[in-house]
C-alpha cells in the first residue's frame, strides 16, 4: 500500500472510530436517565397479517416502540382465549411472531381481537369479514384473476394501435400527451397507496420516509440506466420503459386485490376486479403510443403486454399468502419511481417532436390529451371503489 493510500485509510478510519467511541461512552453514561427514569415503557404492536383456517385465527404481529413486548393475554369478541406464540417469549424491537388462536370464527361475521401485553396495554385488531384464507389449491383461480386484471385489459388497450397509426403525426403527439396524463394519474395513485400502506406498517420501520427515499432512488437509477448510452429514450425502448413502470404499478394493484381476498373484502363482490380491469385498459394505449412511427413485429406486443400485465398475477399471489404492509409499500414506491422516469422520457419525446415540427409543445391538442388521460383514469378509478 502506498503512503498516500495509508494516509487516506487513516483519515477515514480515525473519525469512524471516534464516532463509535463517543456512541459507546454516551450509552454507558446514559445522561438522560434522570429525565426518562419515571416515564412509562412505550410499547407498540402491529398486526401485519391474518390467516383464517380450520385451526382458528393466525396473526403475524410485529413489535415497535422503545420497550420489548410480551403478549400476556388474547381476547376475542370479549372473551379470553388460549393462544400459542411462535417464537415464544418476549419480543424485541422490530421482531415478529405468529399468534395461533384456536377460535371458531364464523364465516361472514366480524370479530374483534385485543392483544394484551404484560404491562396491561391492549392493541386491538378487527377482522371485518371472516372468510377462509386462500390456500395453495386456490393458486390457479387467483392466477386467472391476475390474468383478467393485468394482461387482458392491457392487451385490449393495445388494440387501439391501428387507430393511432391512421391518425398520423397529430395523433402521435396527442397519444403521447394522453400517455403523460395516464401516467400522471398513476403516479399520484401509486404514491397515495404506498403512503397508506406505510402508515399501516410498524412505526419503527419508518415506512413513510422509506417510500419517498425508495421512489427517488428508483427514479434516478432507472433514468441513469435508460440513458446509459447517452441518447434520449424513444420508440421500443420507451414503450418497454412504460410497460415496466405500469407493470410495477400493476404489481401493487395485485397486492391490493390479493390482500382483499385474504381479508374477505373481495368476497363481497366483483366490483374490485372489474374496476381494476377497466382501469387498466387505458394503460395499453399508453404503452403502444411511442411505437406509432416505428411498427415492431407482433411478438413485441405480446412481450409488452406480459411485462405490464403479468406482475398483477404475482401481486395477487403475494397479497393472498404473504402480504406485509411495509413490503407492499416498498414495491409501490419502486413503481412510483419508475412511472416518474417514464413521464420524464415521454415528455422529452413530445417536446423533441414539437421542436422538429416547429410547433409549441404545449399545444391545444397536447393539453387536451393530458387532461383526457387524467380524466379517463380518474373515471375508471371510481369503479374500483364502487
Amino acid at each position: 500500500m502506498t503512503t498516500r493510500r495509508m494516509i487516506l485509510a487513516l483519515a477515514v478510519a480515525a473519525p469512524l472510530l471516534l464516532i463509535v467511541a463517543v456512541a459507546i461512552a454516551f450509552l454507558a453514561a446514559d445522561p438522560l436517565r434522570s429525565l426518562t427514569g419515571a416515564a412509562p415503557p412505550v410499547e407498540q404492536v402491529t398486526v401485519e397479517r391474518q390467516v383464517l383456517d380450520g385451526d382458528g385465527i393466525g396473526l403475524l404481529v410485529r413489535v415497535g416502540g422503545t420497550e420489548p413486548v410480551r403478549i400476556a393475554q388474547v381476547q376475542v369478541d370479549g372473551a379470553y382465549w388460549t393462544f400459542v406464540q411462535e417464537p415464544s417469549g418476549e419480543l424485541g424491537n422490530l421482531s415478529s411472531a405468529w399468534l395461533r388462536i384456536p377460535y371458531p370464527w364464523v364465516l361472514g361475521e366480524t370479530h374483534h381481537i385485543a392483544l394484551i401485553t404484560r404491562t396491561g396495554l391492549a392493541f386491538e385488531h378487527t377482522i371485518d369479514v371472516a372468510v377462509a384464507t386462500p390456500d395453495t389449491n386456490s393458486l390457479g383461480v387467483l392466477g386467472m384473476v391476475g390474468l383478467f386484471v393485468g394482461v387482458v385489459p392491457v392487451a385490449l388497450g393495445m388494440l387501439f394501435y391501428p387507430a393511432l397509426q391512421v391518425g398520423g403525426t397529430r395523433a402521435f403527439s396527442f397519444s403521447l400527451a394522453l400517455t403523460i396524463g395516464l401516467l400522471g394519474f398513476l403516479l399520484v395513485d401509486t404514491l397515495q397507496e404506498a403512503l397508506e400502506l406505510a402508515a399501516d406498517a410498524a412505526p419503527g420501520l419508518h415506512g413513510v420516509a422509506l417510500v419517498w427515499l425508495v421512489a427517488a432512488l428508483a427514479f434516478v437509477l432507472l433514468l441513469a440506466v435508460g440513458r446509459r448510452k447517452g441518447g434520449e429514450v424513444s420508440g421500443l425502448a420507451l414503450a418497454t420503459s412504460i410497460a415496466l413502470g405500469i407493470g410495477l404499478h400493476n404489481l401493487g394493484e395485485g397486492l391490493a386485490i390479493g390482500s382483499a381476498f385474504a381479508t374477505g373484502a373481495a368476497a363481497l363482490g366483483t366490483f374490485l376486479v372489474l374496476g381494476f380491469t377497466l382501469h387498466n385498459v387505458t394503460e395499453g394505449i399508453g404503452i403502444v403510443a411511442p411505437l406509432v412511427q416505428e411498427p415492431p413485429r407482433w411478438p413485441v406486443f405480446i412481450g409488452l403486454a406480459a411485462l405490464a400485465g403479468l406482475p398483477a398475477v404475482a401481486g395477487i399471489w403475494l397479497g393472498s399468502y404473504a402480504f406485509s404492509p411495509h413490503w407492499a409499500a416498498l414495491a409501490l414506491a419502486v413503481g412510483a419511481g419508475a412511472i416518474l422516469q417514464v413521464i420524464v422520457e415521454v415528455s422529452g419525446l413530445l417536446m423533441r417532436r414539437s421542436a422538429t415540427q416547429g410547433t409549441p409543445w404545449a399545444s391545444a391538442s397536447a393539453v387536451l390529451g393530458v387532461i383526457l388521460g387524467v380524466t379517463v383514469m380518474y373515471g375508471t378509478a371510481l369503479l374500483v371503489q364502487a
